[in-house]
């Protein structure tokens, strides 16, 4: 059974730090890209980080850029992103994504955290 658990959401103030983290199951995760995306009410879901298969690359967003920094443990099925100066905008639900490498390209999801940068 394929499980993506987030973890590490919750409040923080403009300015704070937060790092997420998200334990996978359930299929090989060294022959998965992982992603992190997230989404504000009443947005579109965005990507935020995008980490190939043995985090040889690693992408930003434009709005995280300086800000956010995404990492991968392959050894222990396990991605994180690690959010520094959180802004108000920051404020969605986060999520985590695995996409295959290979045919058929499976594609999963986690169940999202809560982020919430306010004063």
């Amino acid at each position: 059974q394929v499980q993506l658990v987030e973890s590490g959401g919750g409040l923080v103030q403009p300015g704070g730090s937060l790092t997420l983290s998200c334990a996978a199951s359930g299929f090989t995760f060294r022959q998965f890209a992982m992603s992190w995306y997230r989404q504000a009410p009443g947005k579109e879901r965005e990507l935020v980080t995008r980490i190939t298969s043995a985090g040889g690359s690693i992408s930003y967003a434009d709005s995280v850029k300086g800000r956010f920094t995404g990492s991968r443990e392959n050894a222990k099925n396990t991605v994180h992103l690690q959010m520094n100066s959180l802004k108000p905008e920051d404020t969605a639900v986060y999520y985590c994504n695995a996409h295959g490498d290979y045919y058929p390209f499976y594609d999963y999801w986690g169940q999202g955290t809560q982020v919430t940068v306010s004063s």
